[in-house]
């Protein structure tokens, strides 16, 4: 079943704050784009930018005291969590100020105090994870749940099928929501997966599913909340699949051969930041200026966050060294 919600439905507050989140994250990856450009940025980089609805309307339904675990396009989940943008930027510059002291880049975000314990690198890698801390939180009887996220590419690995089963068996507290972005890389949903519904798969576990438009943070945030209030309560684990796009390409290096630029234009009539501000104006719950003064502000978070970056120190060679598991 698809959700769709209109702004003038919820309060003005967190429509604008929702507006506000996904601006930051447009504008903090569009400048990490420009950085890595002028080589500041090392590794890989993979742009969150056309996504920005999900993560905003699906954390605003955690709890502080939650589990997120996520893939490697993970900068608007951590932003959206409420990581602090410079130490993101200094870790993405590789900077010992970082949230993991510039050792982990931009695919490893970190940060315990937000119960954000990492992005992964390896497909479908974060799924046993959030298995296993789902089935911690359940043996240690606490109210938390897992949330965790992943890509279309994902459900084609044999992880993928091992922790739902485990998930399913054990009623873990987990919710596993799919970013469908329509492409593994640069191949195609369609050639990769011989099902139809990617969210049906969880039938086979007998989990209940559901699937949203990932374009409206609104429907996101509802989906989000019928999801976690089936987990919390003990039912057993949740599957969302949100339908997305993301207008960059997998990754920087990525010259996005393989999309034609009449569907891009289609997905980029349905910007997400673009959509809210249009029911927000069309609801008279913001005005124009009022949007204006939000952007700005953004612009100067991301300016401070590149300062402060660009302005600490790189990591010592002993640090190579420490917070290691073994000698």
């Amino acid at each position: 079943m698809t959700i769709t919600l209109k702004a003038a439905a919820v309060d003005k507050k967190l429509a604008l704050e929702f507006y506000r989140q996904m601006v930051l994250i447009r504008r903090f990856e569009e400048r990490c784009a420009e950085w890595y450009g002028r080589g500041k940025i090392g590794g890989f980089l993979h742009l969150y930018i056309g996504e920005e609805a999900v993560a905003v309307g699906a954390m605003a339904k955690l709890a502080p005291q939650d589990y997120i675990v996520t893939h490697y396009r993970e900068h608007g989940h951590a932003i959206a969590r409420g990581l602090d943008t410079k130490k993101l930027m200094a870790e993405l510059f590789g900077r010992s100020t970082g949230t993991s002291k510039g050792k982990g880049g931009s695919m490893h975000l970190f940060d315990a105090s937000k119960g954000f314990l990492g992005g992964y690198a390896i497909v479908g890698g974060m799924m046993p994870v959030a298995t296993g801390l789902a089935l911690a939180s359940k043996y240690k009887n606490e109210d938390r749940i897992c949330l965790c996220i992943f890509g279309d590419g994902a459900v084609n690995e044999g992880e993928f099928h091992e922790s739902f089963n485990l998930a399913a068996l054990w009623k873990l507290p987990v919710i596993f929501l799919l970013e469908n972005n329509g492409f593994g890389m640069g191949t195609r949903v369609e050639r990769a997966h011989a099902g139809q519904s990617m969210h049906r798969l969880a039938d086979a576990f007998s989990m209940p599913t559901d699937t949203v438009d990932g374009m409206d943070v609104l429907a996101v945030q509802k989906a989000m909340g019928r999801a976690v209030e089936y987990t919390r309560k003990g039912d057993g684990p949740f599957f969302l699949e949100s339908i997305t796009y993301r207008f960059r390409g997998h990754s920087m290096a990525d010259p996005v051969a393989y999309r034609d630029k009449e569907e891009e234009d289609v997905w980029r009539q349905r910007d997400p930041i673009n959509q809210l501000a249009i029911e927000l104006r069309r609801g008279k719950q913001a005005s124009q200026q009022e949007l204006d003064a939000i952007a700005a502000s953004v612009e100067d978070e991301v300016g401070e966050a590149i300062k402060f970056a660009n302005e600490s120190p790189e990591p010592s060679r002993e640090e190579m060294f420490r917070d290691i598991v073994a000698d």
